[in-house]
């Protein structure tokens, strides 16, 4: 059970009974009432609120104890408090309830974090509350449906950066040490989107001229990052969506500031809190990145501040409709990328490349579930921050823009923002506002595309006359036995010819396509094409089939294909055949290789470095696998020598020979980078690259504890501390792994970046007699886990997931495994969010041992 659960009818019952219209918050962070400043601190809540009727209701916090709580100014007996929950009866009518309580300190990412940084024992905290964790921080009615205007009060330590949803109205020294910070009473909003950020932060200052007049904006950073700092590139990408988002949104944005915090430790990318969003630091970069890392922190920036509009201004009444802010925002982040870009393809390109290889993996799992779902409760809810939400969601969006037309798409959405400013909306609030522009009746779609689960499959189906001419077409679809659901497209199909300037595009038909089969009569008495290419474009969201000519085009001349984004198609298509045992794995490591130099798409060039590496060490059959990875070495090692000297190609390949180093003679060339030997020109050895080359000598045995202490002495930095607990863990001794088991998963005191970073070295190929022990001690984990015993009573989410699916077992030998892990779930009973991340586990190592048993299945 999820701790401090609540379920959806609980949250529907006190809707219908209360209605919430504002909250004075007081927040002290000065440690003057507490026991321990470093891990308590107080917080004073006065919630202003009707009752419809007479009623029974409660207040959610999750504190250590009540300290007082009155009700209408008669005292409430602390001692009701239990189970995250202060009960409470009123008469019908206006009531205001207070309560003070200790609430502690998080170090896992969920309600108020603290963070010293080791570069300068400097103190950051910020908060993160979604789903439901501003009951960590203040008592609240913490769903989604009751909202509130929030004016927040804090008391923080002089010299203090403080920042919350409002803007700041003054700042009062009460004393040489205290300082009294008092904000602007914000519009309506939820719980989840409130915040607070306080620290000895970094800051710039800065405005936007925008439709309602001038914004003060900042950013903020710690006082260690503060040199690497880019904010003119990120104020640019952030004025330029914020003036794509009020132009075609058509509402002015409406909370007043805008500030953008850069904060350590963060679970996720970033969260949308209003006028306050919080983003990972990695963000802030240290060292040099390639173009793909840049488009993903500025699809990041601008996927947050579409929040704003999506999810802030207009919110869902319950988490079912999670899609209508997360789909929406990752869709807008992509459309406001493609109106400030010279070449608008190239950024449907990078979605393609990543945002739908995501989708598309995700709905093939054995758990996924309809983008609109079904939110029982909060641990239903945190399973499906996922894939399908996220980008399956804004897949369909893009099918939907198809479907309905750009301008009558958006006109529904000026309409929605318009007609629910400040309130919250479910399903059919968005499609009435669609329907009316479009003209068209989107229930089908609706039941199509929103309500039921998994992906199509394209295919092109034809007869060739003897000349080489279609004497017939067809586009087949089909789908997985257990989701059979067929549906309606809008797509397009190209036909590709080899020319002397490479593989350009010859026709186009865009044509709707539903049921099994759809002939296409215009495409009748064309000769076949090097290429046929379904659903050109990336108009509608399925999975594509090559025939054996295109496909046999797209081995021999990737490289030749002039657009970004049939390039995309082509990648994803050769990636879903690999992974659906209809491509070998050499095949595919043979096309990237061909491919990959000339890859333009920065983002595809990380994606599918990273898919190569997977096919070559888990899609083969242990037999052949040595000499696959063999030849991925080489001939990532021979890209890398030609590769235009500081060029990002350079930095991409560099990075990926290091992952795919698998012999002494690839390490000693690795480690004579760490001394500055032999290193190709234009290369910088800065501190991210030369972690990971450390991490990755770790696993093969090469450097030890020692060497990798020394390397933490060159970078005294929270990166610095988590690269080296990495590489600790990888390291193929025992010694290692014992130590690096014990801080992931027996100890409560290692925070949740770091313990993060241990999973994720831990498991490494190779190293397969050394982990054999850590199977079992694997499944004692997830029972512990599912049960919530010893110190899984209270460690966060990510923290248990990082175990969950990081540490998952990953031999090279994996049948065993399969069945062991069978038996162990069939006796075993988990909890619903255990079970489903091991389940969707258990389908990767099953799709690994079909690809491995096809290959001397594909022609």
């Amino acid at each position: 059970m999820y701790p401090d659960n609540l379920t959806r009818s609980e949250a529907q019952q006190r809707s219908a009974l209360i209605k919430s219209t504002a909250y004075q918050v007081e927040i002290d962070l000065t440690g003057r009432a507490v026991d321990d400043h470093e891990v308590l601190f107080v917080s004073t809540s006065t919630v202003h609120f009707a009752a419809v009727q007479p009623c029974a209701s409660h207040l959610d916090l999750i504190a250590d104890a009540v300290i007082s709580a009155s009700l209408d100014g008669i005292d409430l007996d602390p001692a009701s408090f239990a189970d995250s929950r202060l009960p409470f009866s009123v008469t019908a009518g206006e009531h205001s309830l207070t309560v003070t309580a200790i609430f502690r300190y998080s170090r896992s990412g969920d309600g108020l974090h603290r963070f010293v940084d080791p570069a300068d024992d400097r103190v950051y905290l910020y908060t993160q509350f979604e789903v439901a964790d501003a009951r960590r921080v203040y008592a609240c009615f913490e769903q989604p449906d009751l909202k509130a205007r929030f004016s927040f009060t804090v008391l923080a330590p002089s010299g203090w950066v403080v920042v919350s949803n409002g803007a700041c109205l003054g700042s009062e020294e009460i004393d040489e040490s205290v300082t009294r910070h008092v904000f602007a009473e914000t519009l309506p909003i939820s719980t989840y989107l409130t915040a607070l950020v306080a620290g000895e932060y970094h800051i710039e200052h800065a405005s936007h001229h925008a439709t309602a007049g001038t914004i003060p904006m900042s950013i903020l950073c710690r006082d260690s990052l503060a040199d690497h700092l880019d904010a003119d590139r990120i104020l640019a990408i952030t004025t330029a969506g914020f003036d794509v988002f009020e132009k075609h949104f058509g509402y002015p944005y409406p909370f007043g500031k805008y500030d953008q915090v850069f904060v350590p430790e963060f679970n996720s990318g970033a969260m949308e809190n209003v006028g306050c969003v919080v983003i990972r630091d990695e963000y802030v970069f240290r060292s040099r990145q390639t173009d793909a890392s840049y488009q993903v922190r500025a699809n990041t920036i601008l996927h947050e501040l579409s929040h704003m509009w999506f999810g802030d201004l207009v919110t869902m009444k319950w988490w079912d409709d999670l899609w209508l802010k997360e789909s929406f925002a990752t869709w807008a982040a992509t459309f406001a990328a493609s109106e400030t870009m010279e070449d608008p393809v190239a950024a449907w390109a990078t979605f393609c490349n990543g945002n739908k290889n995501w989708a598309y993996r995700q709905d093939q799992l054995p758990t996924t579930h309809p983008i609109a779902a079904d939110m029982v409760d909060l641990e239903a809810i945190e399973l499906n921050f996922d894939g399908i939400t996220y980008a399956k969601g804004a897949s369909v969006l893009v099918q939907l823009v198809a479907f309905v037309g750009r301008e009558a798409f958006l006109q529904g959405l000026r309409t929605y923002f318009a007609e629910n400013a400040f309130d919250n909306t479910e399903l059919a609030d968005l499609l009435r506002a669609l329907e009316r522009p479009s003209g068209r009746d989107l229930s089908r779609w609706s039941k199509e595309w929103l309500e039921t689960a998994g992906v199509n499959t394209l295919s092109a189906g034809f007869d060739l006359d003897p000349g080489g001419s279609f004497r017939s077409f067809r586009v087949e679809q089909s789908a997985a036995p257990e989701r059979p659901k067929l549906r309606s497209h809008r797509i397009a199909i190209g036909l590709y010819s080899l020319t002397e300037e490479g593989l350009v595009r010859t026709k186009r038909v865009e044509v709707d396509v539903s049921g099994s089969s759809t002939e296409i009569p215009e495409l009748e008495g064309l000769l076949q094409p090097d290429l046929l290419l379904p659903n050109d474009d990336d108009l509608s969201y399925a999975k594509v089939r090559l025939d054996r000519r295109s496909l046999q085009t797209v081995v021999d001349h990737i490289d030749k294909v002039t657009s970004s984004l049939t390039r995309a198609l082509l990648w994803s298509a050769a990636w879903d055949m690999c992974r659906d045992a209809e491509l070998r794995a050499a095949d595919y490591v043979e096309l990237v290789l061909r491919g990959v130099g000339g890859e333009s798409d920065l983002t595809a060039v990380r994606y599918i470095l990273g898919q190569a590496q997977s096919a070559a060490n888990s899609y083969a059959p242990p037999a052949l696998r040595p000499r696959l990875l063999a030849r991925w070495q080489a001939g990532v090692e021979e890209l890398l020598g030609h590769s235009a000297p500081g060029s990002d190609h350079q930095l991409a390949l560099a990075r990926g020979f290091a992952a795919a180093a698998e012999n002494q003679q690839a390490a000693d060339r690795l480690q004579g980078w760490l001394r500055d030997d032999d290193v190709p020109d234009g290369l910088a050895i800065d501190p991210e690259l030369r972690w990971t080359i450390v991490v990755n000598l770790a696993r093969l045995g090469r450097i030890d504890d020692d060497d990798i202490t020394a390397e933490l002495e060159r970078d005294q930095t929270i990166t610095g501390a988590q690269q080296a607990a990495a590489a600790r863990a990888a390291q193929p001794t025992a010694a290692a792994k014992a130590n690096a088991w014990r801080l992931a998963v027996e100890e409560d005191s290692i925070p949740n970046g770091t313990q993060s970073a241990i999973c994720l070295g831990f498991w490494q190929r190779g190293q397969d007699d050394l982990l054999a022990p850590y199977i079992s001690r694997y499944f004692e984990a997830a029972e512990a886990i599912s049960a919530a015993s010893g110190i899984w009573a209270t460690r966060g989410i990510a923290l248990r997931n990082n175990v969950l699916r990081n540490l998952f077992p990953w031999p090279v030998e994996k049948q065993p495994l399969l069945s062991e892990l069978d038996a162990w779930l069939a006796r075993t009973k988990l909890t619903a969010s255990v079970r489903r991340i091991i389940e969707e586990r258990r389908d990767d190592l099953a799709r690994a041992l079909r690809c491995q048993a096809g290959w001397v299945l594909v022609p």
